[in-house]
């Protein structure tokens, strides 16, 4: 697929920051002087076509408050990978739940990202996370400091 000067111009905005409206998508159409549909149907073909994978928000949780965090590796069989990924995804204090392949020298197979807002409350968190689903082997890698949260940036200047 060749990209025009629009798909490069709709690309760089959609690497910004989106607008914290109720309609950021009819938003950064206006700002291109085109339709929201038409900016919906463009980002449609550049994921059918492989150009884009998803678009996501990054959520600066220390200004929501919350400052402690941990990703926490699971060891889940394989048959209930599924139902227990669904339930651990599905608690408020999860912002990211995904299955990774395991490794012979690292089982896990399930992440998780747990925030909270004081010391200890991710302890609570696994903990609840491992009573409701049986999974019993984890390991807790908890943050110091946050090193990186940018992404690439394709056609700047």
């Amino acid at each position: 697929m060749i990209l025009t000067s629009l798909d490069r111009e709709i690309i760089r905005k959609l690497q910004e920051d989106f607008p914290m409206t109720l309609t950021p998508y009819e938003d950064i159409a206006s700002d291109l002087r085109i339709t929201e549909k038409e900016l919906l149907n463009s980002i449609e073909r550049y994921k059918t076509n492989g150009i884009l994978r998803r678009v996501g928000g990054v959520v600066r949780h220390q200004k929501l408050g919350y400052h402690s965090n941990a990703m926490v590796v699971w060891l889940v069989p394989e048959d209930q990978i599924e139902e227990v990924g669904q339930q651990m995804a599905a608690h408020s204090a999860v912002s990211h739940c995904y299955q990774r392949p395991s490794l012979p020298d690292f089982p896990y197979n399930l992440y998780t990202m747990i925030h909270g807002k004081e010391v200890g409350d991710c302890e609570k968190v696994v903990q609840e996370l491992s009573q409701a689903t049986g999974i019993e082997s984890y390991y807790m890698l908890k943050s110091l400091r946050e090193l990186k949260k940018t992404s690439m940036k394709y056609f700047q200047g």
